[in-house]
């Protein structure tokens, strides 16, 4: 029987990227918007969706993956 890399097999379940919160800010003719990170950043991605200023959304790679629910962000420091 095959030994089996267990940390292996883990790492292949977890997405490439990321499943990150933002807010549109800005749309552009190109079918991109601005998206706004809770902690300030910025990035420019594809949203096939066509999502509406300021609606909060989910970004994974370089696109809009679906809308997000409007909750409050609240920051705590510990």
């Amino acid at each position: 029987m095959a030994a089996e890399n267990l940390f292996k097999r883990l790492v292949e379940l977890l997405p490439a990227e990321p499943l990150l919160l933002g807010t549109v800010t800005a749309r552009y003719q190109d079918g991109t918007v601005a998206i706004t990170f809770p902690g300030g950043g910025v990035q420019r991605v594809r949203d096939p969706l066509v999502s509406a200023l300021g609606a909060p959304v989910f970004v994974q790679g370089s696109a809009v993956q679906g809308p997000a629910p409007a909750l409050p962000y609240a920051e705590i420091e510990v």
